[in-house]
């Protein structure tokens, strides 16, 4: 159990990474909003099924209507849990397309519209934007909190075809969460960079992820010179990934961090079972960031401000 009962909020938490992060949080003693895009009312089952977690774990689950593209539901969303609890400690960034656009994207980079492309981005990134804006004024004023960024592998990992807007909205992300990370130290404000690896199971990644809106070019690739290779792609997936590859080890990683003590958590942590490239990878960037940033004088905007 946590040594200090935060308050948190976790978007996307419906399924996937969400649903299992928001879970790990409450059971180690932390209250967690779990972000739904559903609308609350007595018959939507991801609120029935979190208030039956809660209850059955003797724990804080509680489910929230939180749109991350949307600025009024957003600041809904916060405003009641400041109402509810007087703070937010922390935020993890999880959000993900509706499942009727797809978690990822597969097919031709050229097949996607710029409206896909923005799609992806304005939820992958650009939510992160939103959800910070409102609230980080709260962090701010008692100069301290934590936001957890889950990244992806494939932001520094190995770039195979057909994923080009998930691959492109994540990159971005984990950039923002960077610099963010830099801006927030003197406020007290801790940022962690959560980077899991390829995971085919319990995330249904390829089989929700959204399809080229330009059919025509598609085919142009798929019928043409690039003819089979989409399967060359997904089993190649398949074949990487460690059959012990549990997304739970994702929740668990994040647990850690959250538990861990104020000014002690780790910039980045990996969370990988195909092979480890984004490790290697991230561990040359992130030492090049370090001494450019010590180089530029800035190495104490490195170390969060205790309060």
């Amino acid at each position: 159990m946590a040594s200090r009962q935060l308050v948190g909020i976790v978007t996307g938490a419906s399924s996937g990474f969400g649903a299992l992060i928001a879970r790990g949080l409450a059971k180690s003693g932390h209250t967690v909003y779990a972000g739904f895009l559903q609308p609350n009312n007595d018959t939507t089952s991801v609120y029935r099924d979190a208030a039956a977690f809660s209850k059955e774990n003797n724990c804080q689950l509680r489910g929230i209507e939180l749109n991350v593209v949307k600025d009024a539901l957003i600041k809904a969303a916060v405003d009641k849990v400041m109402a509810q609890e007087g703070r937010i400690d922390v935020v993890v960034h999880n959000a993900v397309l509706k499942r009727s656009k797809g978690h990822m994207s597969f097919g031709p980079a050229e097949a996607f519209t710029p409206k896909q492309f923005l799609d992806m981005y304005e939820v992958n990134c650009l939510s992160c934007q939103r959800i910070n804006r409102i609230v980080l004024p709260h962090m701010r004023r008692v100069g301290k909190g934590l936001l957890v960024w889950i990244s992806s592998s494939s932001v520094h990992g190995p770039s195979s075809p057909f994923l080009a807007p998930y691959f492109a909205a994540k990159a971005a992300q984990d950039s923002l969460a960077q610099t963010y990370a830099v801006e927030l130290t003197q406020h007290g404000i801790e940022s962690s960079i959560v980077v899991p690896g390829a995971f085919t199971q319990g995330t249904n990644h390829f089989a929700t992820a959204m399809k080229p809106g330009d059919v025509e070019v598609e085919n142009e690739y798929m019928e043409g010179p690039l003819k089979g290779w989409d399967n060359v792609t997904l089993e190649g997936h398949g074949k990487i990934v460690s059959p012990d590859a549990d997304p739970a080890a994702v929740a668990e990683a994040v647990r850690q961090i959250v538990d861990t003590e104020h000014g002690k958590r780790p910039f980045r942590v990996h969370v990988e079972f195909d092979g480890g490239g984004a490790t290697i990878v991230n561990g040359v960037r992130d030492l090049v960031r370090e001494t450019s940033l010590t180089k530029l004088g800035l190495a104490e905007l490195l170390k969060v401000k205790s309060v």
